[in-house]
Parts: C-alpha cells; sequence; structure tokens
C-alpha cells in the first residue's frame, strides 16, 4: 500500500511554460525603437520594487485593558466596632495605602495577568491606567507604586494646584465590613469638561463613577463608538442616563448598586427576580452581560443571546468559604479579574461566561482574607483556577 498523500509544497509541480528572454536582453525580433521602450519599462519596473517598503511579520500584540476612574490614598482604621452619634472610641490600628476603585481595579488587572516573581513584560495583558493626582508627595508615590505593579502610568495627570484624592476608611474588624468616605480633589479637577481619555490601543475599557458623571459618559459612549470592550461598575451607585447603557456590553454590580440603578427595593436572590432584573437592563440596551455580585450569597450573572434579549448563559455561583478580614477591595478585585479573562479573548464575550465568573469569585474571596485594599489583592500564582479545581 501506498503512504499518505503529500500535500507539501515541495510536492507539487508547476504546469511548463516557455522560459522568459533573459533580463535586460532584448528580443532579437524587435526593432531599436521596441528594444527602447522595452529596457525603459524594465528599469521603471525596477525603480517601483525599490520604493516598495520591505514586508515585516507584525509582532504579536499584547491585548490591553484601560482602567479610567480614581486614584486615592486610604487613611484606614480598624475598630471592634462602628461608634455612635457623638461617642468617641479607641480604634485598633491605623494604616495608610494606595486605593480608589479606579487604581484597585488597574492594580487587580495588573496582579491577575502574571505571577508576582515573573517579570512586567510577561504579563498576558497589559494595563493601562487613567486618572488624576494632585501635585503632592501622594500623587508621586503614587505613581511610582502603580509602576511597580508593571502598570502603563503614561496617562495618569498631575493636576497643578490640586491635591490627590483621600479615602477614610472604617473597617469593622467583628463583621470586616467597611464604611469609607471620600473626598475627590484631584479625581473632579476636570469639573464639567469632557476630554477624551480612551487610549486607542486598549482592547477592554473599565469605569466606575468616583469621577464626574459627565466625564464618565462621554468616554462609555467613545469606547463604545471606538469599538471596545466596555465595563462599568456604577460604584458609588448614582442614577444614570438611560442612553448611556446602549454603550455597555458588561455592568457589574452589588446589591445596593443594583436596586438603586433598577429604581426597585431590596434585590433578592430569587433567580427570577434576578433574571427579570437582567432583561430590564438589556432592554436599556446593555450588550453582553449583568453580573450581580451577592456577598456572602455569592454572584448572579446573566450573558444575553447575540439575537435578542433572551440569555445565552445564566447561573448562580456561591461564595466560597473564607476568613474574612477586609471586604474593601472584593468588589474591585472581581471587576479587575472579569477584565483580565474577557481582554485576553481580545475584548470578544465567549459562550460562557462562567470560567470568568468563577475565576473573579475565587480572586475576591481571596482578599477579603487580608486587611487593606490595594496590599490586600492578590497575584495570579495567589489565586486557585477554576479549571484546577477540576483536574
Amino acid at each position: 500500500m501506498s503512504g499518505p498523500p503529500h500535500y507539501g509544497l515541495t510536492h507539487y509541480k508547476l504546469p511548463k511554460r516557455k522560459r522568459d528572454a533573459p533580463k535586460g536582453r532584448p528580443r532579437k525580433n524587435l526593432n531599436p525603437a521596441q528594444q527602447q521602450q522595452q529596457q525603459q519599462q524594465q528599469q521603471q519596473q525596477q525603480q517601483e520594487q525599490q520604493a516598495l517598503p520591505e514586508f515585516t511579520m507584525p509582532a504579536s500584540r499584547t491585548p490591553t485593558i484601560a482602567v479610567i476612574g480614581s486614584l486615592n490614598v486610604d487613611f484606614i482604621t480598624r475598630t471592634p466596632r462602628v461608634p455612635e452619634g457623638g461617642e468617641t472610641l479607641t480604634a485598633n490600628s491605623f494604616d495608610t495605602g494606595f486605593g480608589g476603585k479606579g487604581a484597585n481595579q488597574a492594580v487587580a488587572c495588573a496582579r491577575l495577568s502574571r505571577r508576582k516573581d515573573a517579570p512586567a513584560d510577561s504579563a498576558e495583558v497589559k494595563v493601562c491606567m487613567v486618572g488624576s493626582v494632585g501635585e503632592d508627595s501622594f500623587g508621586s508615590d503614587f505613581i511610582a507604586a502603580l509602576q511597580e505593579d508593571g502598570l502603563d502610568t503614561s496617562h495618569v495627570k498631575k493636576v497643578a494646584g490640586q491635591k490627590t484624592g483621600i479615602a477614610n476608611i472604617i473597617v469593622e474588624e467583628g463583621s470586616g465590613e467597611n464604611r469609607i468616605l471620600l473626598a475627590t480633589n484631584a479625581n473632579h479637577a476636570s469639573g464639567d469638561e469632557l476630554r477624551d481619555l480612551v487610549p486607542i490601543e486598549a482592547d477592554v475599557v473599565v469605569f466606575q463613577l468616583e469621577i464626574p458623571i459627565p466625564l464618565v459618559v462621554h468616554n462609555i459612549k467613545l469606547a463604545h463608538q471606538m469599538g471596545k470592550y466596555v465595563i462599568l461598575n456604577p460604584a458609588p451607585a448614582v442614577t444614570l442616563p438611560q442612553d448611556v447603557y446602549s454603550s455597555i456590553d458588561c455592568l457589574i454590580m452589588n446589591e445596593s448598586e443594583t436596586a438603586l440603578l433598577h429604581g426597585g427595593g431590596d434585590v433578592e436572590t430569587d433567580p427570577e427576580v434576578l433574571e427579570g432584573i437582567a432583561r430590564d437592563f438589556f432592554r436599556l440596551g446593555v450588550q453582553d452581560s449583568v453580573v450581580v455580585t451577592l456577598g456572602g450569597k455569592g454572584v448572579w450573572y446573566a450573558a444575553k443571546s447575540s439575537f435578542d434579549n433572551t440569555f445565552r448563559d445564566t447561573a448562580h455561583v456561591p461564595s466560597r468559604k473564607v476568613n474574612v478580614v477586609d471586604t474593601t477591595a472584593a468588589g474591585d478585585t472581581f471587576v479587575g479579574a472579569v477584565a483580565v479573562e474577557l481582554a485576553k479573548l481580545g475584548g470578544i464575550s465567549p459562550e460562557s461566561l462562567s470560567f470568568t465568573i468563577e475565576f473573579a469569585n475565587i480572586a475576591a474571596a481571596k482578599t477579603v482574607e487580608k486587611a487593606g485594599a490595594m496590599a490586600a489583592i492578590p497575584w495570579l500564582n495567589e489565586v486557585e483556577r477554576p479549571r484546577d479545581m477540576k483536574d
């Protein structure tokens, strides 16, 4: 029996054809005028070939996430309980750190795209922080800290005459719950000015609501027009103009944010109630998915069919049992993990979001086991991957 057929180019024979005349030598049957014309044509062809740019194979491009949002310095007080009005309590500890929902989510993206001991250029995605800090020592130190985690800070602006934003965070150690007061400072220095902030190289763009709302809405619409995959985490929650929803691909909210944006009462974990909420947001124009984080009750999500407002994928992912120390950065870690998984696909949502949501849920659970905001966000090698769990 003969072997398998060969399909390589070395086994393909070109049909025979007549030999061309040697280059630069006119055919014998041409008269002098024709010979001169042929030589001119050959010279012109050579000049055109020399003018062509050299072809080089394009280098593989690393997917890019741009996080457009806030940068705050955190002042963290840990107390056995929150004091009543007019009451003074002695706190257990005090610490400072870098935070802000924008910066936290950007750092989560960076850390969840590579191992802690790996060089920054080995990351599976590139992360770009877009925001503003003050012209103070906090701002300079903040930029340096982001760069240490491998972030591109070329779009972080130092605002003259402004202070870096700050957040006073009170953590109740008994429950791990936190209460936060913000002073926006440089984050709101632009006022009502609508600036284009979306980096052209971004595949996925992540937003929150700690910078001026008109600026967020303007850039959400711009990112959608540019063909980016847009993630919105509407925190702190405020009512948004309805025409912005059609520019959002993925809406990630906790229970209180869902209740405010949806206009209803408390959010129930009943799947039928959550499905109704998701359908309402899809009717408003959300393009791909609605995710509701439920704290200790886990996460619920629905991904929309490309044909109508029905679901192509929906599930409830239960929470993981962990020792809760501090919940401050859990939501931001979750958002960052989702962004990383979608960016690895070039900003294209998979048919099923189950792996993405499960990975984000595991990363967020890891975060609450540590104290602090940005300091608690894990690296990729510290997070158990969903596929590893199934092996």
